[in-house]
């Protein structure tokens, strides 16, 4: 691992000038949570359980420390101090989601829960009031429990349950929301969630799950787009997106074809799965179609483990998004590995090695977040060379710090810094249509299978303490900076 204090970074490439400071007038500033990681109250005011309630709550080891979300950040309780962090940076933009769950207990319709529908709207109303505009996410990788008990997202019904919510929501806050993310990285669901079992639901399904849950979530969210554009878009004029997660990838040697055609599988099996269906054809990107035929007749199987979406589906699935929702965090070198396993999974069809390069710093608390700002002005390129240059918003970006984090976080306020500059390049330099950028995260919180050891708030939360008190970390206050001068002033690029 690169020392975080001593790496250097990838010079900039010519054409970049200094004088590219501002951002775009209307840029969207904003940072992000998600309903479980902040929340709390699991079971408070009818609340039904989700998956991650009983992930975690069946201890093993699975998540550090056998720590839970049943208290989080409070936020349940404490949207007011969450709102406070908020107006102190300055934000025109907050991203969080609605636990399903807490509206509906069971997952239908069948019953709502008016304490949660009173409770979100209160976070919209309060954000409007104060000139902040919400992004909210349908599915934040916190399925009803119910649901799952029903199959999940492995089960064809969930498409339509799923599609039911969605109207749910368009119709119960969709008069003030104007910005919608349906599901957030499928990709991290199907492949952790329901091949390699570690994360909620916790499903071990090698080579089978992953792929058929990303084609029900895939499903799930054209139909949910559909409905929105011919039940609601007429009158309260928003927009549907779905949100993506991506590395960059490069080839380890950029000389050697095998490496080359490797990181192309790589893209294909990570954003490009979902993104080509959903932004050009409707269909599986036909390298990945064509690998997994391969591998799986090797294997020993009839037909390829990859559904396929009937002619109809693949009409309903093509133009199903209003912007591009791209979550980045880190990138990786690719080299060719050839699978000789006889038993299947998603990085064995994709015979592609990543590997961290050793130049790379880390962020701290996190083994696998390499740093690498560059990586994301390349993925903006990438995206808008491939899918027709569409209006992108970053929906999530951020480093983490590991637990007990400092609040003079200087080093992370550099990665920051760094990543911004990336950013102005590719929408000054590349022409890249890029409306806005979210911080992951507004708050320190439960971050999943790390439990509390890593931090990626802007806002440190002392976990200890039953106040939860919120104070912000250096990073907070050079954000709120850039905010104010809507870019990077000399003040924040001398830092």
């Amino acid at each position: 691992m690169a020392s975080a204090a001593t790496a250097s970074f990838a010079p900039a490439p010519c054409g970049w000038h200094p004088e590219y400071i501002s951002f775009p007038s209307g840029f969207a500033w904003g940072a992000a949570t998600a309903a479980y990681q902040v929340e709390g109250g699991w079971n408070a005011d009818g609340k039904g359980p989700n998956v991650w309630d009983t992930f975690t709550h069946q201890g093993g080891d699975r998540v550090f420390k056998n720590q839970t979300g049943d208290v989080a950040c409070g936020s349940y309780t404490l949207w007011e101090e969450d709102l406070k962090c908020i107006k102190q940076l300055g934000l025109t933009h907050y991203r969080f989601s609605l636990s399903w769950s807490r509206l509906l207990p069971d997952g239908t319709t069948g019953f709502i829960n008016q304490k949660g529908v009173d409770y979100y709207d209160k976070i919209i109303d309060d954000l409007l009031a104060n000139g902040i505009v919400p992004m909210v996410t349908l599915y934040h990788f916190d399925l009803p429990q119910h649901l799952e008990d029903q199959g999940g997202w492995s089960s064809d019904a969930i498409t339509e349950v799923f599609h039911n919510y969605a109207q749910f929501c368009f119709r119960t806050f969709g008069d003030r929301v104007k910005l919608w993310v349906t599901i957030n990285e499928p990709y991290v669901v199907a492949k952790d969630g329901y091949e390699k079992g570690i994360v909620a639901p916790g499903i071990m399904e090698p080579g089978i799950g992953a792929y058929r849950t990303a084609h029900n979530m895939i499903k799930a969210h054209a139909k949910a787009w559909h409905s929105y554009d011919l039940l609601f878009r007429k009158k309260q004029h928003g927009l549907v997106s779905i949100a993506l997660n991506s590395d960059w990838a490069e080839p380890l040697d950029s000389t050697c074809l095998a490496d080359q055609e490797a990181t192309k599988r790589y893209m294909a099996f990570c954003l490009d799965w979902f993104a080509e269906p959903i932004f050009i054809s409707g269909d599986y990107p036909a390298i990945m179609k064509s690998q997994i035929s391969v591998m799986s007749t090797k294997q020993g199987y009839l037909s390829s483990r990859l559904p396929e979406f009937t002619e109809e589906e693949k009409k309903m699935i093509k133009g199903t998004a209003d912007f591009f929702a791209l979550n980045y965090y880190t990138t990786r070198k690719v080299k060719h590995q050839e699978n000789t396993c006889s038993e299947p999974s998603v990085s064995g069809d994709r015979e592609a090695e990543q590997i961290v390069d050793d130049s790379w710093p880390f962020a701290a608390g996190s083994s696998w977040l390499a740093v690498v700002p560059w990586g994301l002005r390349r993925l903006l390129k990438y995206i808008k060379d491939t899918y027709n240059n569409p209006i992108i918003y970053i929906t999530e970006n951020g480093f983490s710090q590991s637990d007990p984090a400092p609040l003079d976080d200087t080093q992370r306020w550099k990665y920051f810094r760094l990543t911004l500059q990336e950013i102005l390049k590719a929408v000054s330099l590349d022409d890249v249509h890029l409306k806005g950028y979210f911080v992951w995260s507004l708050l320190d919180n439960f971050e999943w299978t790390c439990g509390y050891s890593c931090r990626f708030g802007l806002f440190h939360v002392d976990f200890e303490n039953p106040a939860l008190p919120r104070v912000p970390y250096r990073s907070a206050i050079e954000y709120a900076n850039v905010i104010s001068n809507n870019g990077l002033t000399k003040s924040t690029e001398e830092l």
